[in-house]
């Protein structure tokens, strides 16, 4: 069983910035692609950004790009989202989750999730 930890998350104003860490407690997430993925109230769920085992390929969604980058340090087992020029929009809770596939298509993600941890909330708020 994989556990995933998400942190990073809070309140931050329009045009801030904010970095979310994800973490897995026991397991080393190198064997193991990411995606970040978001779900607002009402929305449906929706993959942000995701990136390869070795860190060597990422995809984003059309509305994060330029905006958002992924990265990894697997010496710290740790998957960040940096997250620049934040909008009220990008409100959500955000959770890690492990992948076996992770394509972009038509501008949005199409991903295999097997495990995902509970989220962090992000809320974008002047």
């Amino acid at each position: 069983q994989v556990q995933l930890v998400e942190s990073g998350g809070g309140l931050v104003q329009p045009g801030g910035s904010l970095r979310l860490s994800c973490t897995a407690p026991g397991t080393s997430l190198h064997f193991f692609g990411i995606v970040w993925f978001r779900q607002a109230p009402g929305k449906e769920r929706e993959g942000v950004a995701c990136i390869s085992k070795t860190g060597d390929t990422s995809s984003f969604i059309d509305v994060v790009k330029g905006r958002f980058t992924i990265a990894r340090d697997n010496s710290k087992n740790t998957i960040y989202l940096q997250m620049n020029s934040l909008k009220v929009e990008d409100t959500a809770v955000y959770h890690c989750g492990t992948v076996n596939r992770c394509t972009e298509v038509d501008g949005r993600l199409s991903y295999g999730m097997d495990h995902w941890g509970e989220g962090t909330l992000v809320t974008v708020s002047s």
